[in-house]
């Protein structure tokens, strides 16, 4: 059985699948996980491959959705984000990390929410 935290997290993976979709993004992966961690949506756009990270959150509280991605969440979708190009070999000419925040049903995408520190693509 799904909890309700679960199950609000996979609503707002499919709400921001759907927005990534219209706006012209192909869903490689969702809830791609590795030894290092998880990433919840691996998409392209035009020749830019995307890891996003979902929040969903009922409200601001405690910082919102995006307070939650501090360095150690960034770190460990990068070393995962690593794992999954040196697995799937994609080809692509840049890569960005994006965060999905879902607050109170309002959807805001930030792109290149965060830059890759210390690591070569």
């Amino acid at each position: 059985m799904l909890t309700l935290k679960r199950r609000q997290g996979d609503e707002g993976e499919d709400k921001a699948c759907e927005y990534l979709k219209k706006q012209g993004y192909e869903i490689l992966a969702r809830n791609y996980a590795a030894k290092t961690g998880e990433i919840d949506i691996i998409a392209r756009h035009k020749n830019t491959l995307v890891f996003a990270e979902v929040k969903t959150r009922a409200d601001n509280a405690y910082g919102g959705g995006l307070a939650a991605v501090g360095a150690a969440k960034q770190a460990r979708i990068t070393k995962t984000a690593l794992i999954y190009i040196k697995e799937n070999k994609p080809e692509f000419d840049a890569v960005m990390f994006d965060i999905i925040t879902l607050t109170g049903g309002r959807l805001e995408h930030i792109k290149n929410a965060f830059a890759v520190r210390g690591y070569l693509i």
